[in-house]
């Protein structure tokens, strides 16, 4: 579990995590805030992955560059190297679901009529 949130991200995947742990608190104490705190980690979980494609693509452009002759993106970089890029997709897999469990916190708090 450790590797899987490591290989997300440090920094994004602690706040998401932290993001968790206020939404629990909160529908305890402070159920108004669930529905912004849930909206948070979704945006957080989205705009985690675009800093690490910004330094690839970054690298990319600059080996590109170099080279004379560029025939295509897997002369550049390796195919296992390029679909490792998957780990990009778990912070916002983590936040969706922070995000689906304030969602489901909220319809439990709602008052009934």
């Amino acid at each position: 579990m450790f590797k899987i949130f490591n290989s997300g991200g440090l920094l994004p995947m602690s706040l998401l995590t932290v993001l968790l742990v206020a939404l629990f608190f909160a529908a305890w104490k402070a159920p108004r805030w669930v529905k912004e705190i849930g909206n948070s980690a979704l945006v957080l979980g989205l705009l985690a992955p675009l800093f690490p494609l910004y330094q690839l693509f970054t690298t990319l452009q600059q080996v590109a560059g170099a080279r004379s002759e560029f025939s295509g993106l897997f002369d550049l970089i390796s195919p296992s190297v390029l679909f490792s890029a998957k780990a990009l997709l778990i912070p916002v897999i983590y936040g969706m679901c922070i995000y689906l469990v304030a969602q489901v916190v909220r319809i439990v708090q709602k008052p009934r009529l």
